[in-house]
């Protein structure tokens, strides 16, 4: 009884922490989980592991995680399966998967987590520029909306190639690099010296087009198949398929889908349960509690956190020109995101004003009617000559 007692004042505490804080809350601990899962992805490409296989791991998690709740949560809702959805998810997986997730350990591999997470930001810039290419978004040049998501966009822009063109000096480097021995369990963690960080940068761009390219392909394929989970299953599904023909093609080491330590099976946990699992459920609650918007302003927190993590685990040193591209790209990306919320300010508004004027319209109509059934005759007037 007493354990009943408390579970149920626990509940009620819980229920009596306001939903705003539940969500600031819940974005904050998603921004942690990610900025890990960039740091865990590095090591674990430092330790060793395949960019091939841990994509595969990392997606046979997420699809065991991911079909329950997709079979019984949208039993009802699920349209007939047919080959035109089949090659639709097949071609989502092609982008939303294999290339995104295949340019982004590439990437990564040749820069660092902090600015592999600064390059991010510039997703929902990308995103707006590829609808206004393809006509599924207006561009408003006579409203300040209109005009600060192509201004953002251009900062965007601006950004990335500030830091694909110019790394610049050292501004900061850890100072136990400097003054103490590394410690034994980051040996293996390092920067990515010795590496090119113009191409690391070009595929990072490539994983953002790619990842930009998802959502927008996502967005009609949602409107015929209104089943989100199940969408995001089978793309994982085929994502698993590409990415296994990949790696049996090109992956000639049978030891690389063999896990030689505990901290490589960590990462691709990590990766699968974290970033894949939990991480996406956070997500989808936060987006349905709080909107798109609200969950793409906290972008930028990932950054900070992921830099934080980078210079304690991995040593990262920052240089001038990835931090000038990524204030650029976190300025364009707040610029994008009031633009759309602008936006959405106006299109409620013209909604309620087109509502007003049918309703008053409609009131009159109403009023003629009635006026003028009361002025006519009872009897239609003869048109005879009497």
């Amino acid at each position: 009884m007493a354990d009943a007692g408390g579970s149920g004042g626990d509940k009620r505490m819980w229920c009596s922490i306001p939903e705003r804080l539940q969500l600031h809350a819940a974005m904050l601990a998603l921004q942690f989980g990610y900025a890990g899962f960039h740091v865990v992805s590095r090591a674990a490409l430092n330790m060793g592991i395949s960019k091939l296989v841990f994509p595969v791991y990392r997606n046979i998690i997420a699809l065991l995680l991911l079909l329950p709740f997709a079979y019984f949560l949208e039993k009802k809702e699920r349209p007939a399966i047919t080959l035109n959805f089949l090659l639709q998810f097949f071609l989502l997986a092609l982008v939303g998967i294999t290339a995104n997730q295949g340019f982004y350990l590439l990437g990564l591999d040749n820069t660092s987590p902090t600015f592999a997470s600064a390059i991010q930001n510039s997703v929902p810039a990308i995103t707006f520029l590829m609808a206004a290419l393809l006509r599924i978004e207006k561009v408003r040049w006579n409203r300040k909306d209109g005009i600060a998501k192509v201004i953002g966009t251009a900062c965007c822009v601006a950004g990335a190639t500030v830091i694909t063109l110019y790394k610049g000096p050292v501004i900061y480097s850890p100072l136990h690099r400097l003054h103490r021995p590394t410690p034994p369990m980051f040996v293996s963690l390092g920067d990515a010296n010795g590496k090119s960080w113009t191409l690391g940068c070009i595929y990072l761009i490539g994983h953002c087009l790619s990842w930009s390219g998802w959502l927008v392909l996502q967005a009609p394929v949602l409107k015929k198949y209104p089943a989100r989970l199940s969408v995001t299953s089978y793309t994982c599904f085929f994502g698993l398929i590409q990415f296994l023909i990949i790696a049996a093609i090109f992956e000639r080491d049978s030891q690389a889908w063999i896990f030689h330590s505990g901290g490589e099976l960590f990462t691709i946990l990590y990766a699968g349960v974290v970033a894949s699992g939990i991480a996406f459920a956070v997500q989808i609650w936060c987006i349905d509690r709080g909107g798109p918007v609200f969950v793409a302003v906290y972008q930028p927190v990932q950054t900070l956190v992921v830099a934080i993590m980078a210079s304690i685990a991995l040593g990262e040193e920052f240089y001038l020109g990835g931090i000038i591209g990524a204030v650029f790209i976190i300025v364009g990306l707040y610029l994008v995101l009031w633009g759309k919320s602008e936006e959405k300010k106006f299109l409620l508004l013209e909604k309620a004003l087109i509502q007003s004027i049918t309703e008053h319209g409609n009131t009159r109509a109403s009023t003629q009617i009635k006026t003028s059934s009361l002025s006519q005759p009872l009897l239609p007037p003869s048109t005879e000559n009497v």
